[in-house]
């Protein structure tokens, strides 16, 4: 069994005031041997869903030194990706809604955009390109706490099904889904996107879309293969994938380093190449209508902006307060005092650790961001055949 800390771990607790980039191989919470997989069995499960044995375990599927990670690493990580994701987003939907609001996703950003204006540009821009129609029976693959599936029901008059397979997360968009008063219109239920069709049944969609979120699958053929089964005949499917662009090399240890480094801090089994992504989706049958990386657009903000920490680039007033949080001293605040609420038992055991991930990820995303070896938005829109 992977050794999991007992006590509080090392982390800096100081920040330079340029973008934090620790070494990936220090100081970091992550298992020490590549032994066995930690299974989350014992149940200690909180009434909101959350299960605390599997947040503490989760930082126990990386090796402590990120250069010792082996192929065996992977192959846990991916045989027991539901607990990875479980164990990552029962620790981190809280911080993600204190950082970053209902929707987790990145955005291209206009001069002047607003944050929030820009996620849900984002979402509206998904749905414009995948031409959803009022009236439409659509599944959210991946759903989070329901911000995408609300904001493109709204914009395009359609019924949406959003499916999680984390407890915690499905209690939270049903909440605010009630309180959107959308209940009627968005519903939720809790499955696993590699079983889609035992799920649904074949043909009940006619339409499917991924935002950011079919990058945890065990393998994106089999995920997409399910998206195939549950489209009906023509039915269209959208996506906003994560990928390492053709410019990274796995070969090179540096790019090897920033995609364990957002691997561990974003819940991830592995990391693929953006090509791997396109040959899936062709291969399980997919007639590509349009694919574009958008991260490859020569904007002058970038959608990592955010992470930088740098209020100086927050383009509306209130923006200023969400840049803060990656800031030096944004971090500190949260550091400590997330390290306290655990303490007085107001958050999970664990959630701490999952928060210190948090910060690796930030610095791999803005580092690969910076250097074009990663797009969390390579877009594809592809539509199954139609039966003669």
């Amino acid at each position: 069994m992977r050794r999991l800390y007992k006590s509080r771990p090392t982390f800096h607790t100081h920040y330079p005031h340029a973008p934090y980039l620790p070494s990936l191989t220090l100081s970091t919470p992550f298992a020490s041997t590549p032994k066995m997989a930690p299974v989350a069995t014992e149940s200690t499960a909180h009434a909101d869903g959350r299960v605390g044995r599997r947040i503490e375990n989760y930082t126990a599927f990386w090796q402590k030194d990120m250069s010792k990670e082996a192929e065996q690493d992977t192959e846990n990580r991916l045989a027991n990706y539901t607990d990875v994701i479980n164990g990552y987003y029962d620790g981190a939907t809280g911080l993600y809604e204190y950082g970053w609001g209902t929707s987790f996703h990145f955005s291209r950003y206009y001069k002047g955009e607003g944050f929030y204006q820009a996620l849900a540009r984002h979402e509206h821009y998904l749905a414009f390109k995948m031409n959803l129609k009022p009236g439409m029976r659509v599944l959210d693959v991946g759903c989070g706490i329901g911000g995408p599936a609300r904001e493109i029901a709204q914009f395009a008059d359609v019924q949406i099904v959003g499916l999680n397979n984390n407890d915690f997360q499905v209690g939270r968009a049903r909440k605010l889904t009630k309180k959107a008063g959308l209940e009627n219109q968005v519903t939720y239920t809790i499955g696993d996107f590699m079983k889609l069709a035992e799920k649904f049944g074949e043909n009940s969609f006619d339409a499917v879309y991924a935002i950011e979120a079919t990058v945890h699958a065990p393998s994106w053929e089999g995920v997409y293969g399910e998206i195939m089964k549950v489209l009906k005949p023509g039915g269209v499917f959208g996506v906003y994938e994560w990928c390492m662009t053709d410019k990274w090399d796995p070969s090179i240890p540096e790019h090897k380093e920033v995609a364990h480094g957002i691997e561990i801090g974003n819940g991830i089994p592995e990391m693929r190449p953006l090509a791997k992504a396109r040959e899936a989706i062709v291969n399980v049958g997919f007639e590509i209508e349009h694919e574009e990386d958008l991260a490859d657009r020569p904007d002058p903000i970038p959608w990592y902006y955010p992470l930088e920490g740098d209020i100086s680039k927050a383009q509306t007033l209130w923006d200023i307060f969400t840049v803060w949080r990656m800031s030096s001293s944004g971090k500190f605040v949260t550091h400590h005092g997330l390290w306290f609420i655990e303490k007085l038992g107001i958050v999970p055991k664990g959630t701490w650790e999952v928060g210190e991930t948090l910060k690796i990820a930030a610095d791999a995303l803005v580092k690969s961001g910076r250097e074009k070896l990663f797009t969390p938005m390579y877009l594809v829109v592809g539509r199954k055949p139609a039966q003669n």
